[in-house]
């Protein structure tokens, strides 16, 4: 039997998993046990944190893996291809580790093929005022190095500076922060499938927000309304930022804002599926198109099958803040439960701050054929 290794085993990379048992694959999951939804439907678990390159390298010498993916998680990224490349399987090269992880090497790359980016700036600490004086606020001030909406704070003034690089260099790995110039204008996503530098467009999603000061995602929506007009320009736009991050092989999720004069700006690309169940839930939902299945096809050499199993619709995910959010899901229990296609393990309401995607109580997905539903739940 060919056999699969999977990085992590949350409750996003349960659909990996379960797909690719469907596939036929043994499945040799590594994670910490705790919060590892996905064990008891491993073949073979390995309590091991997914950031132990080293001990799963080794562990997976002995497995002999067809290939090794992981969705959804930039921080599993860096594994995977570092142990895909030790034993010679389909990955990307390692120049993209660092630029698909760190945003301000990442604006670098994109300065350097000639992407529009907005002016930014490197930190580990305070910045003086004349730094900034060829910059416009607002500004946004980020972690390197994460992602989930930890660590992001929108300032208005540069009094308001020096907190917002503590709060974002608490949350960075590498202790460091980018300021950029705040990009107006709706937010979006992409989710794309390449082989071996081909790239294959699947769908944009609209994204919800808290809005400022942190920018937490409220739910997503697929399809979104970016007008058909352009949808080609901006599917090449992508992909010259795609290559310039030399992504090859696997999926990709890119982040994306559309300014007053309907250009797209590039905020970031992941070389992984778009979390918050945009790749492993809403894609096949609201395309048809297997993206799961994509990414293991991919990660074991083979050409992804772009193939539809399923019509068109509304596919949507709506997360938990407050008890509003509690009593729309219970009316739709009540009303509507042929909409809902999964709810989350819900926790009690209030019980803490939500301060970035992790701190969310819950979430529930769902399908319809009609957008005035979708503006009913999402807003």
């Amino acid at each position: 039997m060919d056999k699969l290794v999977i990085i992590g085993a949350g409750e996003f990379q349960l659909p990996l998993i379960k797909k690719a048992k469907e596939m036929g694959y043994e499945t040799h999951v590594f994670a910490w046990a705790e919060g590892a939804v996905g064990k008891d439907f491993a073949d073979y678990f390995y309590p091991i944190s997914i950031t132990e390159k080293e001990i799963i390298l080794e562990q997976c010498k002995q497995i002999n893996p067809q290939g090794i993916v992981s969705i959804g998680s930039d921080l599993a990224v860096l594994t995977v291809n570092y142990v895909a490349r030790s034993l010679h399987l389909p990955t990307n090269p390692e120049i993209s580790d660092v630029i698909c992880t760190n945003k301000y090497e990442m604006r670098k790359a994109f300065l350097a093929n000639g992407i529009d980016v907005p002016k930014f700036l490197e930190t580990k600490g305070h910045v003086e005022k004349e730094q900034l004086s060829s910059f416009t606020f607002p500004l946004i001030v980020k972690p390197t190095d994460r992602s989930g909406s930890r660590g992001i704070t929108k300032i208005e003034t540069y009094e308001a500076l020096d907190k917002a690089i503590q709060i974002a260099t608490t949350y960075a790995f590498e202790k460091k922060a980018i300021i950029e110039e705040f990009i107006e204008g709706p937010e979006y996503s992409c989710e794309c499938i390449s082989y071996q530098g081909e790239h294959t467009f699947l769908a944009f999603t609209q994204k919800y927000t808290s809005g400022a000061p942190h920018f937490i995602e409220t739910g997503h929506v697929e399809p979104s309304n970016i007008p058909m007009d352009k949808i080609t320009a901006y599917q090449k736009e992508i992909f010259k930022a795609s290559d310039a991050l030399h992504i090859q092989n696997g999926a990709s999720h890119c982040e994306f804002k559309i300014d007053h004069q309907g250009a797209i700006k590039i905020i970031e690309i992941g070389s992984r599926m778009g979390g918050d169940c945009i790749g492993s839930d809403l894609v096949y939902l609201s395309t048809g198109y297997d993206f799961v299945e994509m990414v293991i096809e991919v990660a074991c050499g083979k050409k992804p099958t772009l193939k539809k199993k399923k019509e068109d619709e509304y596919a949507g995910i709506k997360f938990i803040f407050d008890h509003d959010d509690i009593d729309t899901l219970r009316k739709l229990q009540r009303k509507h439960p042929e909409t809902l296609q999964y709810v989350s393990e819900i926790t009690e309401v209030g019980n803490h701050d939500v301060v970035d995607s992790s701190t969310r109580f819950g979430f529930y997905i769902f399908t319809t054929k009609d957008k005035a539903f979708v503006d009913e739940i999402l807003g």
